[in-house]
């Protein structure tokens, strides 16, 4: 049996999906608070001082920290199923589509919010690593529950889930630096499409 990893955000869609959720599901408050404390950070991510991994979480935090789980979730929901597909990636959905038909195991590993990415998941049938939301009660907490799942975080996550030994072949699809290391456990990895 094949094991078949595919990274998310410009992977499998155009562009950040992460950026567009923020902004999809922030309240008018949020929004304009997140434009006036964000920016400087985002600033310093846009210039190469803050990694992607450290910018992240702060802006989960600042949206979503004490939100109501259950309106974010039908938000996550609403998201998965009218914006995300506006957004995929065809010859990448053609490449996971044939992995299906084959009956290998496919598992999106992402830094993407479980909050869009499980539901999308589930309507894909494949399974899914991810970086997720904490809650406390009905509300979120705005911590991750496990980290930022990104860089080594990725491999480990998979190898945790995962006996790698136990499949015949495994592949891994990624655009960046953070998914290095998980396509480090492939067999036949692609960067941006191209093999390694």
């Amino acid at each position: 049996m094949k094991l078949v990893l595919f990274d998310f955000d410009g992977t499998l869609t155009h562009q950040d999906m992460f950026t567009k959720f923020i902004i999809y599901s922030a309240t008018p408050v949020r929004l304009v608070l997140g434009v006036m404390f964000m920016s400087p950070l985002y600033l310093l991510y846009r210039l190469g001082l803050i990694p992607a991994r450290k910018l992240r979480p702060l802006v989960s935090f600042f949206a979503f920290a004490g939100r109501n789980k259950l309106a974010v979730d039908v938000i996550g929901r609403a998201y998965a199923d009218q914006v995300i597909s506006k957004h995929i990636r065809l010859d990448a959905m053609q490449t996971l589509k044939q992995h299906q038909d084959d009956g290998a195991t496919i598992v999106l590993v992402s830094a993407s919010l479980d909050l869009y990415l499980r539901p999308w998941c589930q309507m894909m049938n494949i399974q899914l690593i991810c970086s997720e939301m904490a809650s406390q009660g009905k509300r979120y907490s705005g911590y991750y529950s496990a980290g930022d799942c990104s860089c080594s975080a990725k491999a480990y996550k998979v190898s945790q889930q995962f006996d790698l030994s136990a499949f015949s072949q495994i592949y891994a699809y990624g655009d960046t630096k953070e998914d290095l290391a998980m396509l480090a456990l492939a067999d036949k990895a692609f960067m941006q499409g191209v093999e390694q």
